[in-house]
């Protein structure tokens, strides 16, 4: 998948391109042989369509010239004291790979193509020097053209993925970011990258998920802002660009492209991506505010990988974001891109689907995994409650409670109805199944509800309350 570069870096390339390199005085100081400087001034400052039948003439000697071989050094290591010279080497090698398609092959001819570009990432720890920026363009451009998946590339492709990180993480500098991301995408041309690109998830997903939650409008500290906004945001006409996080729409656009990709190893990842990042109801906020077909597109295809791969475990959280209703929203808008039209159907016959045969204990079950509980009907209906509270007990081997147990620990300082209403869970499993009580103080439950009844909050401490209530009269009556 090619992109256009990123501006800055484009023009970077131009301003190097166009500075004059003293070739002959670099010769005679040994910087390069004379061999070396024949092959440069070949393909240095000629037509594309010259350039490139001069390298597919001599695929061989050209690789030689920038990686070397046996007996001859190739020209970042000679001239490796030279920095106006490297930054012109690695601009010129960018033009070649992106001219003939053939030469990145060539390059693996070498066991190690890599061996004298990687040092180069860390050439120096000043953000002004561009040859590290440089080195990673060229290293992405040999491996995507080259769709390579040899050891050698193996070896290199995490520490190339170390360096991108950083650029993805100048939060100021959207330029940057948008390099590295652009870089990203063009890396993630199979499954093995794509992998590593997960297992490295705290350098490399992390990152781009935060620059999504500020184009959502809400903050990285929980789910709570998510669920919060969640609904309460309409779209802007001017996009993105009008959100307080104030990312590009640029930027925006290749940071879904590069997810998306992702999203092809779904059924290995969906779940931790949901876990981890709440992938279904911050895409579900995104879509809510795309105005762009392009933007649309990517997101709706992410969600159908992700729904399409981990029904089971996907499905329940994504009603629950209220995605169907969502989707009818979006059918609404006039739409032009027919695979934005397809995917669309789909995710929407998918969800209808789905709704016609869950049930409320369905319902409810997701909102207690999704790790966020909010006010839905099933809480204060009693009915529910004595229907399903032995179900909830014992599904799964007890791993509703579990997971109430692990919501109840947390503070929720930003959304105080979450202990109110886990408190009111508690109360009515103990009202209704109170053989069963022991199984919720083993897990710390009772302990944590008689802590609540301090809680700041009078919600919090007036469900605490009752819920202990239940615990109380079943102890009197024991005695």
């Amino acid at each position: 998948m090619s992109l256009d570069p990123p501006p800055y870096l484009a023009s970077l390339q131009n301003n190097i391109r166009a500075r004059p390199i003293p070739w002959d005085g670099a010769a005679r100081a040994g910087t390069i042989t004379e061999g070396q400087l024949a092959k440069i001034r070949a393909v240095d400052k000629v037509r594309k369509e010259q350039r490139k039948q001069i390298v597919e003439r001599d695929l061989n000697g050209y690789r030689i010239l920038f990686v070397g071989g046996p007996g001859y050094p190739g020209v970042l290591e000679s001239a490796s004291r030279r920095a106006d010279v490297i930054q012109y080497i690695l601009v010129l090698l960018n033009d070649i790979l992106q001219g003939v398609p053939a030469f990145a092959k060539s390059l693996y001819k070498d066991s190690n193509p890599y061996q004298h570009f990687v040092p180069l990432l860390g050439h120096s720890n000043s953000p002004e020097d561009p040859i590290p920026l440089l080195t990673s363009t060229v290293l992405a451009t040999i491996m995507a053209n080259a769709q390579d998946e040899s050891r050698a590339t193996e070896r290199a492709l995490p520490m190339i993925l170390s360096y991108l990180c950083g650029l993805a993480k100048a939060s100021n500098d959207a330029g940057l970011q948008d390099i590295a991301v652009v870089q990203y995408s063009s890396l993630l041309y199979n499954t093995a990258n794509r992998q590593l690109f997960w297992k490295q998830r705290s350098e490399t997903v992390t990152p781009l998920i935060d620059i999504l939650r500020k184009a959502a409008g809400v903050g990285a500290e929980s789910s709570a802002s998510l669920w919060s906004a969640n609904g309460t945001i309409t779209s802007r006409g001017n996009g993105f660009e009008g959100l307080s996080g104030g990312i590009g729409l640029q930027l925006l656009y290749h940071v879904l492209l590069v997810l998306w990709q992702l999203s092809f190893e779904a059924e290995d990842i969906g779940d931790d991506m949901n876990d981890e990042y709440d992938i279904i109801l911050l895409y579900t906020q995104l879509l809510r505010l795309s105005p762009k077909e392009k933007t649309t597109r990517l997101i709706l295809s992410t969600l159908h990988n992700l729904l399409d791969a981990n029904p089971s475990t996907l499905l329940p959280t994504a009603v629950l974001a209220r995605l169907p209703a969502l989707l009818q929203n979006v059918n609404g808008r006039h739409l032009t891109d027919p695979d934005l039209q397809e995917d669309l159907e789909k995710l929407r016959d998918m969800l209808e689907e789905y709704q016609k045969t869950k049930t409320t204990f369905d319902e409810y079950a997701a909102e207690v995994q999704s790790g966020h509980l909010r006010w839905s009907p099933p809480h204060r209906n009693q009915v529910f409650w004595v229907k399903n509270a032995r179900k909830i007990l014992e599904h799964e081997k007890g791993e509703i409670p579990r997971k109430l147990a692990e919501i109840m620990q947390k503070p929720w300082d930003s959304d105080k109805a979450v202990l109110a209403i886990a408190c009111n869970d508690i109360g009515y499993l103990v009202k209704e199944v109170p053989e069963k009580r022991h199984q919720l103080e083993k897990l710390g439950l009772k302990t944590r509800i008689m802590e609540l009844m301090q809680d700041s909050d009078e919600n919090v401490r007036w469900e605490s309350l009752r819920a202990l209530g239940g615990w109380l009269k079943y102890s009197f009556e024991n005695h």
